[in-house]
């Protein structure tokens, strides 16, 4: 989008990196499509995910993950709003998520990635990077002991199933979920987790500089196996990037268009002017597939920082 700011979401008009903003306009889109449905309990939740990303939560240290931190928590959230609405819009009254599932489904998106956040038990931890591997079942054990601190304890084992379709630690299909919309709901969830990173204004910047330290620390950047031989996955921040683009077509939208249902195309249904989302990601793979032909790395250049609160710049494990 022409002129959209860095610290923008896809309609250029909301600051992701401002909670109180993103909180306004996921009540906003909530309220006009299920008036008189109570979402009071999303203020606190949003008070409460500031809180754990800064360190001032008890149980939990601060954020100290570049990639996944708080803008991202904020970013799926609101993404996961506009699918809802989408979907709810365009579908018929027995298949619609209705607003119990949409104030879940919120809830669960700013906490999907809360088990990269260290415990306060794991100060010995060196980075929550370290956690990536299994930080969705850190995330689903989250929930279970905080939603029923919001009176929502009959949701918790949903939420902690419902938290898998953001990753691949599970088979989704192997989850027991018996209501197909809370399948629906996984699939929104999941989907928004993806198009909200691939749609970030500073999306290849954050591969380059947070995601592949963050991929040396876990080991998936390159690992060893038994045997003592080695694998490696992205030799180089820029090699990282070089793979996105058949990273983004042969596996996320296999992905989405697979497993996750498809239901990015309600995105569609929710902006006035199409799927903004789809818009931004197709332009910036077009962008980076010349650069990456043209072996112009250097025309990825846009300034981005994290939210996370005291993270270090994790400058030794990029150089792994």
């Amino acid at each position: 989008m022409h002129g959209r700011l860095s610290e923008n979401d896809v309609s250029n008009l909301i600051n992701v990196e401002n909670a109180d903003e993103v909180r306004d306009a996921v009540l906003g889109i909530l309220a006009a499509r299920y008036p008189g449905a109570d979402f009071s309990r999303l203020q606190v939740v949003f008070e409460h995910v500031k809180a754990m990303y800064a360190g001032r939560f008890p149980g939990l240290l601060a954020s100290d993950t570049l990639y996944h931190d708080l803008r991202h928590a904020l970013d799926a959230a609101l993404a996961t709003t506009r699918l809802i609405d989408g979907h709810d819009r365009t579908r018929p009254e027995a298949e619609r998520l209705g607003a119990r599932r949409a104030l879940l489904g919120v809830i669960i998106t700013l906490l999907h990635d809360s088990g990269m956040l260290r415990r306060t038990s794991e100060s010995n931890v060196e980075n929550g990077a370290l956690f990536t591997k299994v930080h969705i079942a850190r995330s689903a054990d989250f929930m279970l002991e905080y939603l029923p601190t919001l009176g929502l304890g009959s949701d918790a084992p949903i939420a902690a199933e419902v938290v898998h379709f953001t990753g691949y630690e599970i088979d989704i299909d192997h989850l027991s979920l018996t209501d197909p919309r809370d399948r629906v709901l996984g699939c929104v969830i999941g989907t928004a987790d993806l198009l909200s990173q691939m749609a970030d204004r500073t999306y290849l910047e954050k591969c380059r500089d947070f995601l592949y330290p963050e991929f040396v620390l876990a080991g998936i950047a390159r690992f060893t196996r038994p045997d003592g031989t080695e694998v490696v996955n992205y030799s180089s921040a820029e090699d990282l990037l070089a793979k996105t683009p058949d990273y983004y077509d042969k596996v996320l939208r296999k992905r989405m268009d697979g497993a996750l249902g498809g239901v990015d195309r309600f995105a569609g249904a929710h902006f006035a002017d199409g799927d903004l989302y789809r818009t931004e990601i197709d332009t910036k793979m077009s962008f980076l597939r010349e650069a990456i032909e043209n072996a112009r790395f250097n025309q990825v250049r846009r300034a981005c920082y994290s939210l996370s609160v005291g993270a270090p710049p994790l400058a030794h494990a990029a150089a792994g």
